[in-house]
């Protein structure tokens, strides 16, 4: 169902973020993320005006990551910044991410490594999407995501209960992933 209709507007900023996801032949993956932040109309900034239509942020974060979704490499770049020679100082920190889990507390261990001005804000931000975005391109590629009802050895479907349609619970795996159904405990 779509949005309903808006009010008379007019747009003043865009923000992008994009990731794409490639199987690389080694083996890994590497996630190439980033963020775009666009003004309609000239700004004001300490560094300038920046005319409007020109990015204020054009940032890229590449994380690459094995197949347990652990970080072994990670780089950031800066095309576009509202304080250059300055804001492009921070890209060597993201190497911090090397080691973390996109699955394992990873927006807590991110926080921790790179907030505040131990990080770039927007960067910081950028990384939040990668664990689900590394679900999806792991889904039916190094995950199974069928039910595997004909087949006994089957793992239980790693996206069940992970979100509100998919609890083991409802009816959504009652209708698609049976196997793996419970009923709900009445109370």
């Amino acid at each position: 169902m779509p949005l309903s209709p808006p009010v008379s507007r007019s747009l003043r900023h865009t923000r992008a973020i994009t990731v794409e996801a490639f199987a690389r032949d080694d083996g890994l993956w590497d996630l190439d993320a980033s963020i775009r932040d666009v003004k309609t109309r000239d700004i004001e900034l300490g560094s300038g005006t920046r005319p409007g239509g020109l990015p204020v942020h054009d940032l890229k974060l590449r994380v690459t990551i094995d197949r347990d979704l652990t970080i072994v490499d990670a780089e950031a770049a800066s095309d576009a910044v509202p304080y250059p020679g300055f804001c492009e100082a921070i890209g060597p920190a993201y190497k911090k991410l090397i080691g973390l889990s996109l699955m394992n507390h990873f927006r807590l261990h991110l926080k921790d490594r790179l907030s505040g001005v131990l990080g770039c804000t927007h960067l910081t931000e950028l990384a939040q999407v990668l664990p689900t975005a590394a679900l999806q391109a792991f889904a039916d590629e190094e995950f199974e995501t069928r039910d595997g009802a004909d087949d006994n050895s089957a793992k239980r479907p790693f996206e069940l209960d992970r979100c509100h349609a998919l609890r083991s619970d409802g009816p959504a795996v009652a209708t698609y992933y049976p196997r793996w159904a419970i009923k709900a405990v009445s109370g």
